[in-house]
């Protein structure tokens, strides 16, 4: 049992590691080949931050446990509101005066609604996954359109496109980069399956789900890098980077992580995902969504108090978990 726990440690930690190569890589290759900085930061690099869930995703329904992808999905958005923003603004309150609450937290709350309708049936089926990953390419098109027009007028408000630009690492060489690019994409995978296949080793040895597990330690495990860019974001005092941080990272799990399981292994879900899990995801996205409406000066802000309460939410969702968990 020690054994797979350090696995999973050590491939959890190789995951993260391994991804942010693999942004090094095509971002550098990218720039290299004199593709636009904006819409490296929009694909490659927005992408990239989620290749620790896609990757899992993937690798779990690959391995016929599509309930750790979605698990997975829902528990990363959890975490990054409830802990990662909790955590980010008891740190220091957040004051957003850009569209990102008017833009792009209207939208997550739309498609958290959508993801919560898919699952309540406890069917996911392949033309469900289909569309969202349309949506998915939809989304980053409108993205890459927005961008385009803003960088011809001269405009830049968007958190997500600055935070997009900002990100890119430092450039290397064409060869190094191609290096970076082939074993961050080699690592990713095999990370992912020797992380998947832990998770569900011990799973299986104490009793859990596998939903239980990608809802726990893999999610909160993936959300890791949305944490540490949140806090280096507000203490740069870049508050409009710390939300969409969040609220990008949820969109895109939403619309790029949770389709494998639809698309790779659709049918059954665990009845807890819509039940318990999909409705405490939504229910979580609603509540930021009414807390970040305390207007002052003409912005939203976020205060201390309220981010106490996101992570009091979050422990109490944590201790509901393994409580069923061991009543079962």
């Amino acid at each position: 049992m020690l054994e797979h726990v350090g696995i999973l440690l050590v491939a959890l930690m190789l995951l993260v590691w391994s991804a942010d190569k693999f942004v090094l890589g095509a971002s550098s290759l990218a720039r290299n080949l004199g593709v636009s900085p904006m819409i490296i930061g929009l694909t490659i690099v927005a992408m990239g931050s989620s290749a620790p869930e896609m990757m899992v995703a993937a690798a779990a329904s690959l391995q016929g446990s599509p309930d750790t992808a979605i698990g997975n999905a829902i528990g990363s958005n959890i975490t990054n509101i409830a802990l990662v923003l909790g955590v980010t603004v008891l740190i220091k309150p957040l004051l957003v005066s850009s569209s990102t609450i008017k833009q792009e937290l209207p939208l997550l709350l739309l498609l958290t609604i959508l993801a919560y309708w898919i699952l309540s049936d406890d069917f996911f089926s392949l033309s469900e996954g289909i569309a969202l990953m349309l949506s998915f390419i939809a989304f980053i098109a409108t993205l890459l359109f927005k961008a385009l027009k803003q960088r011809k007028d001269n405009i830049a408000d968007d958190p997500m496109l600055i935070e997009a630009e900002q990100e890119i690492p430092e450039g290397t060489t064409t060869a190094r980069s191609i290096f970076w690019l082939i074993a961050g994409i080699s690592l990713l995978v095999l990370s992912a399956h020797f992380l998947v296949d832990s998770a569900i080793f011990i799973a299986k040895a104490y009793g859990i789900s596998d939903l239980v597990i990608g809802l726990t330690i893999i999610a909160i495990g993936t959300s890791l890098p949305e944490l540490a860019a949140s806090i280096a974001s507000i203490l740069k005092k870049e508050d409009d980077l710390a939300m969409g941080n969040i609220v990008g990272s949820n969109i895109f799990n939403i619309l790029a992580v949770l389709p494998f399981a639809g698309i790779i292994a659709p049918g059954t879900v665990n009845s807890a995902a819509s039940l318990r899990d999909a409705p405490v995801m939504l229910a979580i996205t609603g509540l930021l969504f009414i807390l970040c409406f305390s207007r002052k000066s003409g912005s939203f802000r976020l205060t201390r108090a309220k981010g106490a309460l996101l992570l009091l939410c979050f422990i109490a969702y944590q201790v509901l978990l393994f409580s069923q968990t061991t009543i079962n």
